[in-house]
Parts: C-alpha cells; sequence; structure tokens
C-alpha cells in the first residue's frame, strides 16, 4: 500500500515509506494507484478528504471532517507542533467510544538515536513518585513511572483495548504497536518526557504521559483500560502528572481531544484547572494552567475523600464474607470470629474456608478461597502468619475487596515480621485490595442492612450514633463493653491492629458522609500522618464532635501503610494540633462519656487548651459542669 501526506509546510515528515505532496488531485491518486496496483493511504486535512471524495477518489464513508485515516492500517508519525497534519483519516468511531478515557498526542515520533543517548543523563528513577492510590469505586492501584522493561506489558494493554479506544487516543487505527513505538512509550527522561502507569497485579490500566514541547509546557496524554474506564484512573493519573510536571519546571498542559471524546474533556475541567477550547482541524485543542490553587487543592481533597470513603464503605457494607481458617475448634480464632458472626445474623452471604473440614458451625466450607463463587466483598484472615501470603492472592481470584487480617506474627514481632507485613501490604494493594489489620481485633457495623461482627466481640453492639477507631484491639474491646455498658449504641467499629494500611484517616473520611455516625472517638498509639490527620479531623470535627484518647508519646511520620518513626516533638506540639483541628482529648478510655442533647460530650475529660469543640476550662483546669 502506497502512503501519502498532503502538506503544504512539511517538507521531511520523518515516516517510512511516505511520500509528500504539496497537493493532490484525483489524477495523482489514480496514477498511484494504477502504478502500486493497490489502495493508496492519504493523510491530511479534513477538506482534503472532502474533496477527494467529490472527485470519486475516496469512498464516501471516510470523509469526516475530523481525523479518520483512508484505509485502515498503517498510520503516519507526526512531527510535534506546529509542523503536523492536523487530521488523520480513520474508520468512523461507534457511539460508544465518546465516553473513553483516552486524548492525544495523536501519534509519537519516532525514537531517534538522540532520545535514547539523552536519557542516560537524565535524572534517576524517581521512587518518589510511586505511590498506592484509592479509586472512586474504592479500590486501589498502583501509580509509578513508566520503565523500558514495562514493554511486553504496553503491548498487551494496547492489544487489549478495542478499535474506538484506539482511535481516540491516536487518531488512527492502530492494531500492534511497533518496536520503535514500545521503545520510544517506555524509555522516557523523567524530565522532559514522562510516563506514568497505573497498575493492578502485574497487568497495567492506565498509562499517562508529558512531552515537553516549549519553555514551561507540555503534551499530555491519557489512555485508560476499557475494563477500568470509569473509576477515575485518568483524574488520578492527570493529578499525578502535574505534581510530577511541577517538579521538572512545567506550568501548562496542552491536550488534543475528539468532540466524541467528552468524557475525557470533562476529567481536566473537573481536575479543578480552568480549561481553554479552541477548535481546530476537527480537534479540541485544551490548554491548561497546572499550577497549584486554592479551588484545584478542594478538588483533589473531594476526590480523596470521596475515595477514601467508598473504601472503607466496602469493609462495612459487604454483601458476602468469608472466614479464611475458621476451625472447629471452639478455642480457635477461626472459630470464635465464625460464631460471632453468625451470632450477630450477619445478612449477606457467608463462607469458610478449611481444608480440613466439610463444614464448621453448619456453614458449608471450600478447601481454598479460589473454589469460592465470586464475588466475595470481604476476607477475615485468621491463618499463621507464613500463609497468608498465599491467601491474599487467592482473594483476588475471586474479586475481594478488603481484608482483615486477625493473624499476628508481623511488624510486632520484629525485623522479620516487618518484612512479612511490608509484603502483606503491597500485595494488597497491588490487587486492589484494601487491609484492615494485621493483629487486628475485627470490624463492626451494627446497621440492620448488614449487622456485620467480623470481630472477637463476644456480641453486636447496641446500634446507635458513636462510631470507633481503635488502633489497639484489647482496648477496642474493652471500649464496646464500655459503651454497652453505659448504654451508648455504636453505628461502626475498626480495629486497625498494626495500623498497616487502613488508619484512623480512612474511618473519619468514611464517618464524615456517614448519616449513622454523629459522634466519634479515636483510641490512637502512634500518627503516621498528622499533616492529614489534622486536615481530615478539621473537617469532621466542623459537623461531629471528634474525641481522641492519645496513649505514651505521639509518634509521627510518613503516611499511613508505612513504618512510622518516632518523634522527639513534645506532648504540647500534638496538643496544639489537636486543638485547632477542634478536637477533644481525654486521658483514658474509662473517661465518662455521656449523651446531651443529641450530640456528645464528655463530662470529665481535659480537652487541648482552648479547644473549640471544648467547653471553657475552669481555674482548676476542669471543665464546668452544665446544668440539666
Amino acid at each position: 500500500m502506497r502512503k501519502v501526506v498532503v502538506s503544504s509546510t512539511l517538507t521531511d515528515p520523518e515516516w517510512e515509506h511516505t511520500e509528500v505532496w504539496p497537493e493532490a488531485t484525483r489524477e495523482r491518486v489514480d496514477a498511484l494507484k494504477a502504478e502500486d496496483g493497490g489502495d493508496v493511504l492519504v493523510y491530511g486535512s479534513g477538506r482534503l478528504v472532502s474533496a477527494l471524495t467529490d472527485l470519486g477518489a475516496v469512498d464516501e464513508y471516510q470523509t469526516l471532517l475530523q481525523p479518520v485515516v483512508l484505509g485502515g492500517g498503517t498510520r503516519a508519525r507526526r512531527r510535534r507542533r506546529p509542523h503536523r497534519p492536523r487530521a488523520w483519516c480513520a474508520p468512523r468511531p461507534s457511539p460508544a467510544a465518546s465516553s473513553c478515557s483516552c486524548t492525544g498526542p495523536r501519534r509519537p515520533p519516532p525514537t531517534r538515536l538522540r532520545d535514547v543517548q539523552d536519557s542516560a543523563a537524565a535524572p534517576p528513577y524517581p521512587t518518589q513518585w510511586e505511590a498506592d492510590v484509592v479509586l472512586r469505586d474504592g479500590g486501589v492501584v498502583h501509580v509509578r513511572p513508566i520503565r523500558p522493561e514495562d514493554h511486553d506489558r504496553v503491548q498487551a494493554f494496547h492489544l487489549n483495548q478495542s478499535p474506538e479506544s484506539i482511535y481516540l487516543r491516536f487518531f488512527a487505527p492502530l492494531p500492534r504497536l511497533s518496536e520503535r513505538e514500545l521503545t520510544r512509550f517506555t524509555t522516557v527522561d523523567h524530565a522532559d518526557r514522562v510516563g506514568l502507569v497505573a497498575t493492578l497485579g502485574d497487568d497495567i490500566v492506565g498509562i499517562g504521559r508529558y512531552d515537553r514541547v516549549g519553555a514551561g509546557t507540555a503534551e499530555v496524554a491519557f489512555n485508560i483500560a476499557d475494563a477500568h474506564q470509569g473509576r477515575g484512573i485518568g483524574s488520578v493519573l492527570l493529578e499525578h502528572l502535574a505534581a510530577a510536571a511541577r517538579e521538572r519546571g512545567i506550568t501548562r498542559f496542552l491536550a488534543d481531544v475528539l468532540p466524541q471524546n467528552r468524557k475525557m474533556v470533562a476529567v481536566f475541567s473537573e481536575a479543578g484547572y480552568e480549561v481553554s477550547h479552541r477548535y481546530e482541524d476537527g480537534v479540541i485543542a485544551l490548554s491548561f494552567d497546572i499550577t497549584r490553587s486554592e479551588h484545584a487543592d478542594r478538588v483533589r481533597a473531594a476526590r480523596e475523600q470521596r475515595a477514601e470513603s467508598r473504601s472503607v464503605q466496602a469493609l462495612l457494607h459487604p454483601s458476602s464474607v468469608v472466614v479464611v481458617g475458621a476451625s472447629r475448634d471452639p478455642h480457635s480464632i477461626g472459630h470464635r470470629l465464625l460464631a460471632n458472626l453468625l451470632d450477630g445474623g450477619f445478612t449477606g452471604t457467608l463462607h469458610v474456608v478449611n481444608p480440613g473440614a466439610d463444614e464448621v458451625l453448619g456453614v458449608p466450607s471450600r478447601a481454598s478461597v479460589r473454589d469460592l463463587p465470586p464475588p466475595v466483598d470481604l476476607a477475615v484472615v485468621a491463618v499463621p502468619a507464613d500463609a497468608v501470603d498465599d491467601v491474599v492472592t487467592d482473594c483476588a481470584a475471586v474479586g475481594v475487596r478488603g481484608l482483615v487480617v486477625v493473624t499476628s506474627g508481623f511488624a510486632e514481632t520484629g525485623d522479620e515480621g516487618h518484612r512479612r507485613q511490608r509484603r502483606l501490604v503491597r500485595r494488597a494493594r497491588a490487587l486492589g485490595m484494601r487491609v484492615v489489620g494485621p493483629n487486628s481485633f475485627g470490624v463492626v457495623n451494627t446497621d440492620d442492612g448488614v449487622r456485620l461482627n467480623a470481630s472477637l466481640a463476644p456480641a453486636l453492639p447496641t446500634p446507635g450514633p458513636l462510631g470507633l477507631f481503635s488502633q489497639s484491639g484489647a482496648l477496642g474491646i474493652a471500649v464496646l463493653d464500655s459503651a454497652t455498658r453505659r448504654g451508648l449504641g455504636v453505628s461502626t467499629f475498626v480495629s486497625a491492629g498494626n495500623r498497616a494500611d487502613l488508619s484512623g484517616n480512612d474511618l473519619m473520611q468514611y464517618w464524615v458522609d456517614d448519616p449513622r455516625t454523629r459522634a466519634v472517638g479515636l483510641y490512637l498509639e502512634s500518627m503516621g500522618n498528622p499533616r492529614k490527620f489534622s486536615r481530615v479531623a478539621t473537617r469532621l470535627a466542623r459537623t461531629k464532635p471528634v474525641i481522641v484518647v492519645k496513649s505514651g508519646v505521639s509518634s509521627f511520620g510518613v503516611p499511613p501503610g508505612h513504618a512510622v518513626r518516632a518523634s522527639t516533638l513534645p506532648r504540647e506540639a500534638f496538643d496544639e494540633m489537636l486543638r485547632q483541628a477542634g478536637v477533644v482529648r481525654v486521658d483514658n478510655i474509662h473517661q465518662p462519656v455521656r449523651r446531651r442533647t443529641g450530640s456528645w460530650c464528655s463530662s470529665r475529660c481535659r480537652p487541648a487548651r482552648g479547644s473549640p469543640s471544648s467547653p471553657t476550662p475552669t481555674p482548676s483546669g476542669r471543665s464546668p459542669r452544665t446544668p440539666r
């Protein structure tokens, strides 16, 4: 097949086996057809395609005034702006393509030796850009810079895309990426050319990249796997690409989007950026400033809150639960967990995995999690620590979204336990799951529509408006018992154990929107991300009282899910942070809490000094009692 690019400005397209004509006529096309004995592939503007159609040189169905490629298969590679043909030819996309999260640049320029040489002097691999991110539906993906060894994964990702998605991304049919294209995509310098991938397990489910095209300006492009569109992966990649670009001195993004790709246009606007639009040669040319602004920060915080709230909701509102390691021994942890679920009246489907039993407490048992009918929402894991990794892999196979790991023998046991815990969290997040624990005492939801007691608490607490979070399992159960004795109803309870993944920040994000929770109690033994805690607690405390029991010396450090380093800051620093957030601090779990006029307060607590959420302290240091 002969290929022709019609352009009055392009002289050297750097494309293989391609001619450049300043103009095209039917006679020239017919002559090439006769000479070649086959089809002629013509690239050019929408006006050119329309003119050739009028002359009868091409078929009518190929006369879109938006970018299309005549004849299918091979695509031309474009130059960077401004020397590129603005419109390409391709089969008309189906209406379903209008929801694709894909955008240009349409075709990567060829890899040159200079690109490879420049990459040798590029900055080192930016590990700080790696992150586990919670998506809109509560699932998790891992975002990281693209690497040359992603060659085969990128090809597999591309081959699994629909023709419509490929067209919306490349503005041309591209059944398979060439070796040159794969090298171009996966070999970047992490400075002028940056690529990020979102991975789930070993698969790439989203790709975002930018290429610097001028001083402070870069062209950005995305491609999201068909099966994962609508989960917010495009928004996440845009957020992380913008952060990486700002590190490299880039302040503005450009993008080309087809008019029918309305969803991708919305992604940019909904990210909090002021986007300018310009219709040019059948595409919408977008441009927006990516410097940080208060509005964009609020949008990002709102996205984070919704995503983390959904991830906790998936843990606390499961429609099916499996207890892995439930034993017939009534003294075993697994047996007690299953018994508590049954006694609490769990409203969903209950499964048991025990390869040595046909049934446990009347519930049929399976030999492996993989033998269960999917989907299974929540897995309660009570197996030896060295068997947990295999259980995590099996759980991913049946669509488990959350794990409650009551097993001990992790970070609390020393260096080997630390490594085992990091491996657990890394594997679970890579497979899209959140983890409560390990060394957790379980989770509780008293909602009549759920009645979930996947914990070591002997009975489901009385329903009520108090949400509880505890990093200590034993003290968490004591708090539940104390609330029950005082007649205080509980909405939800989570024992975080070692707090390897799910943290108090996640629970507070959930409680912001939970109508059943009107007051919050937190028992904290450490704090991984005090800045986020302050931000989230401030938002929650505006509408619901937040009471914190903090034991020992405060710890500050890296975000949740990583090892927390000890802090040398005095206790007053922690108190001041709570005061600014509007949080009430108490010294122990036994200080009485009573209900009064529909809100929760402490009658003998010692609030953080000057806290706007607490009564004004008296000279003796105690809060005055309010007359009944």
